[in-house]
């Protein structure tokens, strides 16, 4: 990796207090970028962000604090973040939970369907103004192969009626919601010089699934010596946000920083344009983007 090769670039990476967040915020400030890293904890976002100034040398790294499986903590991040930079050149949005029960927030919506989905489409589109005014500019989202379980019900987009599979029924909806998303959102970007691409890290041994208790914890545990470390489930992230081989590259999935065929139903674009309209009346955003 170039050291430099991101200076003067602004960088806003979700869920990076640790596990491939943390790798893909770490490494892109090695590189030189201005980086905001966004997390649940005030105390570890802090200790994040002196972790990577000291391992870096870059003191350009700051911290956003909120819950993004709630809506009005997504939008005052989206604030907070606007409050301080007028640019944004790559929105890396990382995110997200496996939950072995169903939950709901605060705000009524189940929580893996809050936190994995509608996160990444309301604090992207709540940015799109300063990632068009910032262009060539990017958006990278991070699903998960499991993307292939997740046969969308639109009745049933919250798994009131089938939560299933202790929860991974949920996560791999949620997974592909963010590549309809993707692909929806390249298209709607078309021409503005900001380009939306989603990739599979693999599977990674990070403290992912490990916010359950009993047998679904010790379950991510047993795998975890089976897994990609953090450092390599970051590279396809860290590639996509930085690298000037898919620099134009757009409405793409990725795996092992090679575009392949996500599922099959991923690429309905009834489907895609249906999923960005029931979250445009969720969030309440009426804005379209793009044309």
């Amino acid at each position: 990796m170039t050291t430099g090769m991101m200076q003067g670039k602004t960088v806003l990476v979700t869920g990076a207090t640790s596990g491939i967040g943390k790798v893909t915020a770490l490494e892109l400030a090695r590189m030189g970028a201005q980086v905001v890293i966004v997390g649940r904890s005030a105390e570890r976002c802090a200790a994040v962000v002196q972790e990577i100034q000291g391992k870096t040398g870059n003191g350009q790294v700051e911290a956003l604090v909120g819950d993004l499986s709630l809506m009005r903590e997504t939008r005052r991040v989206a604030e907070e973040f606007r409050a301080r930079h007028t640019r944004l050149h790559v929105l890396v949005n990382n995110a997200g939970a496996i939950y072995d029960k169903r939950q709901e927030t605060e705000e009524g919506l189940e929580k893996t369907f809050a936190l994995n989905h509608i996160s990444y489409f309301l604090l992207t589109t709540l940015l799109l103004d300063l990632l068009k005014a910032s262009a060539p500019a990017r958006v990278v989202n991070v699903s998960s192969g499991a993307h292939t379980m997740g046969k969308l019900d639109f009745d049933d987009l919250q798994n009131q009626k089938n939560y299933g599979m202790g929860g991974f029924r949920a996560y791999g909806q949620s997974k592909m919601m963010n590549i309809l998303f993707t692909y929806e959102l390249a298209r709607r970007l078309k021409d503005t010089g900001v380009t939306a691409n989603v990739l599979h890290p693999g599977a990674v041994a990070t403290g992912f699934g490990r916010n359950n208790r009993g047998l679904f914890n010790r379950i991510f545990a047993l795998l975890g010596p089976f897994m990609l470390t953090p450092e390599r489930g970051a590279e396809t992230s860290i590639y996509l946000a930085s690298s000037p081989e898919v620099e134009g590259v757009t409405g793409r999935y990725f795996e092992r920083k090679k575009p392949i065929a996500s599922a099959p139903a991923s690429y309905d674009e009834t489907t895609q344009r249906r999923l960005w309209e029931v979250s445009e009346e969720i969030t309440g955003l009426r804005e379209t983007v793009g044309g």
